[in-house]
């Protein structure tokens, strides 16, 4: 039998079927392909284009102002009126979810714009408790609603170099931008620099901060967020590097900040600072001690030599880059929400997403002036104790297995 002539004519809106008409008479719908096939190529994903784009307004500026030093404000952590067991904000929610036992929680069925009180008090008290807490596709929750969530958690904080909206009266919202031609730069920081907690050389650096992401590559391609837990970080010491640190103080700096934004040709809207302190801090909502600690702003240990504030530092960034337990990633999708206790978190951005826009805005409110209360507990401890389970074996006496 000779084989047929068949002329494709295209019937329905989808690309995988076809109506062919044969030599031997009558009509058959043949698929083009395999219903299951689908498009992959490794370790690419086409960039989004943006001719007509709808966060134009959110775009980045640097805009001449001078700014008065900062001085202390009053704050009041709502997430002390949160309820322990977060049922206000629970009652919303289809799903929670922690990404480990140490940092990390996504919630879905939560409108981020329209919370209330309750809720904001209960979102606050899960932060504190958490470290980072995700909210997937919040399309409400547009920069408006975002800097008042932000404002009712605290004073919002106006950062001295970084950009800001391109609308005006937003200065107190930091731009993340990084568009499709941009050169990548993870040549000029060492990983473990780009570990940091925002702006802790302030006076009172922020709490609780919201990021979330306008435009951003698709999935799989690059652009993810770490946090690490600075509760779980000082939870890795033994108990006589703990006792030793409490003792200490470390000096955050801005300097080298303003210095970039000096040699790049952008104002500094208010004098660099440098602030002392402790270099372990206790959360007012959770009763916990953290590392108060980052590579990016701290810059000595004050009161004891050189060489032993050096090699603490190398210490603790080494444990803050490389301790995966204390660890949560987070790869974004457009219109996600991460909502962090900058008081005990650090976190850096991966590079990567090179050919892809990146496009976020985040907003931070003043927290209150760092303290250490001898009083605090060790989350680890406390938490172990409450579920029944051993505490941690720091001295290496007790064996367990490997794990792969």
């Amino acid at each position: 039998m000779a084989p047929s002539l068949e002329e494709p004519v295209i019937v329905s809106d989808s690309p995988l079927y076809r109506k062919t008409f044969s030599t031997e008479g009558g009509f058959k719908i043949v698929p083009t392909k395999s219903a299951n096939a689908v498009e992959y190529e490794p370790g690419y994903n086409a960039a989004e284009t943006h001719e007509r784009y709808e966060y134009e307004d959110l775009r980045p500026v640097f805009p001449e102002i001078r700014w008065e030093p900062l001085t202390e404000v009053p704050y009041h952590d709502k997430g002390i009126q949160g309820d322990p067991r977060f049922r206000h904000l629970l009652n919303a929610a289809t799903d929670v979810f922690d990404y480990n036992p140490k940092i990390g929680t996504e919630i879905h069925g939560v409108n981020l714009a329209n919370l209330t009180d309750p809720q904001k008090n209960d979102l606050a008290r899960l932060i504190a408790t958490r470290g980072v807490v995700f909210f997937r596709n919040q399309t409400d929750f547009h920069i408006d609603a975002q800097r008042e969530l932000g404002q009712y958690f605290g004073k919002l904080h106006k950062h001295a170099t970084t950009s800001v909206p391109k609308r005006p009266g937003l200065e107190d919202v930091h731009v993340v931008f990084t568009d499709e031609k941009a050169r990548d730069q993870r040549a000029v920081f060492a990983p473990t620099f780009l570990w940091h907690s925002d702006v802790t050389y302030e006076i009172q650096p922020p709490s609780y901060t919201s990021l979330k992401i306008l435009s951003g590559p698709p999935r799989g391609g690059g652009g993810d967020t770490l946090w690490a837990s600075q509760y779980a970080a000082y939870d890795l010491l033994s108990s006589n590097m703990q006792t030793y640190l409490e003792g200490l103080t470390a000096l955050h700096s801005a300097q080298m900040q303003a210095d970039g934004s000096i040699v790049a040709g952008r104002p500094v809207r208010r004098d660099p600072v440098v602030t002392e302190h402790p270099l372990v801090r206790t959360n007012p909502v959770t009763g916990w001690k953290s590392l108060f600690f980052n590579p990016g702003f701290v810059t000595s240990i004050v009161g004891i030599p050189k060489a032993e504030s050096d090699a603490i530092i190398r210490y603790l960034n080494e444990i803050i880059a490389t301790a995966q337990e204390i660890h949560v990633r987070f790869q974004w999708g457009k219109n996600d929400v991460a909502f962090w206790d900058n008081r005990v978190c650090n976190h850096s951005a991966s590079y990567g997403f090179a050919g892809h826009r990146r496009h976020a805005v985040r907003v931070a409110c003043h927290a209150e002036r760092p303290v250490f209360d001898p009083q605090g507990r060790s989350q680890e401890e406390e938490l172990n104790a409450r579920h029944g389970l051993p505490q941690v074996d720091k001295d290496g006496t007790r064996q367990s297995n490997y794990n792969d």
